[in-house]
């Protein structure tokens, strides 16, 4: 059984969307006092109960496909999952402190700001609640105590469309991060600007409100018209550049981290030069699967020391038909 949490509201809601999450994974919350489970923190069936908790925000498609592996991998291995993200540190740091009163058998976290989940995640470790880590804190996983992790190398993909931009003759590339403060966003911009051969300048924007990014990035467009590569660091994010390219009448060219099936079309189309593909779905689903594989085997990918790397992966329009029935499908 998958169970949804939406957590990007106040303390008492998000506690008590938990709870009530909780109460079905447990196949009969009543009043009596009883927990429902065993001394292992398994449900009166036997099925482990694994929570991932990310920083998704609410409507960002990337996190449905985080989601869709991860919810994959929990039918799979017969797993209870209950998915909460909170794009608030300390409201993704209550989630994981949650989860773990709750007693579950394992949690994935993202590590998007890692300071903030030192001592959510050192609870878990005390309580004996394995942790695997994904998507974000590829430099902060093993100091963490996490045992696991599964993602991209934000900076080698950073450095990688850099060289990509070299190839391409760019000259001037505006990297645009839509959170601020996320280390995998700034590692990517820091990346680009090691490597590539022309200037490259940094736009924060609020994600979270779309016309305001537009803006933004169609204000810096008409200000610096030098600019020749704008480059995005998620998909939906990328369609909303090319329409800020086309208001502000600039000649830019967008390039994106991150990919999803209108972003594919894009590519096909040539509204979009390339995407680097991290695989989201195969992040999720890896990462609900070594917490099943660790609890019922041992098993350690990466041998708890080397991270599992699902990209980058360059997405043109001499490959996009590879890609295209799989993100159709919502799993590219």
């Amino acid at each position: 059984m998958n169970t949804p949490l939406s957590s990007a509201s106040p303390r008492p809601a998000r506690a008590a969307a938990l709870t009530a999450a909780v109460c079905l994974l447990l196949a009969g919350c009543s009043g009596s006092g009883g927990d429902g489970g065993d001394a292992a923190g398994r449900t009166g069936t036997g099925r482990t109960r694994v929570a991932l908790v990310t920083h998704g925000g609410a409507g960002d498609a990337f996190w449905d496909l985080v989601r869709k592996g991860a919810e994959a991998a929990a039918a799979k291995d017969g797993i209870d999952l209950a998915y909460a993200s909170d794009p608030d540190t300390a409201g993704q740091a209550e989630l994981v402190r949650d989860a773990v009163r709750d007693k579950v058998d394992g949690i994935a976290v993202t590590l998007a700001k890692p300071q903030a989940m030192k001592g959510p995640v050192a609870a878990a470790a005390a309580a004996g609640i394995p942790v695997v880590g994904l998507n974000s804190g590829i430099d902060a996983w093993r100091p963490a105590g996490l045992l696991e992790y599964f993602g991209q190398d934000e900076s080698v993909a950073g450095r990688a469309v850099g060289d990509k931009l070299d190839g391409l003759k760019a000259e001037h590339a505006l990297c645009v991060v839509h959170e601020r403060g996320n280390i995998a966003l700034e590692a990517r911009c820091a990346g680009v600007r090691k490597t590539f051969g022309g200037r490259t300048d940094n736009l924060c924007v609020e994600g979270t409100d779309t016309d305001a990014a537009s803006a933004a990035i169609t204000a810096r467009l008409r200000q610096d018209p030098g600019i020749d590569e704008v480059v995005m660091n998620g998909a939906q994010y990328a369609l909303e550049a090319v329409e800020a390219v086309e208001e502000a009448g600039s000649g830019a060219e967008v390039a994106t981290f991150d990919l999803n099936e209108d972003l594919v079309k894009a590519v096909r189309a040539g509204n979009v030069r390339f995407a680097v593909d991290q695989q989201p779905y195969l992040q999720g689903y890896l990462a609900v699967d070594a917490l099943w594989l660790y609890r019922t085997n041992g098993n350690v990918s990466g041998g708890g020391v080397s991270p599992v790397l699902t990209g980058p992966a360059f997405v043109t329009e001499a490959n996009v038909d590879a890609v295209a029935r799989f993100a159709a499908d919502g799993t590219r």
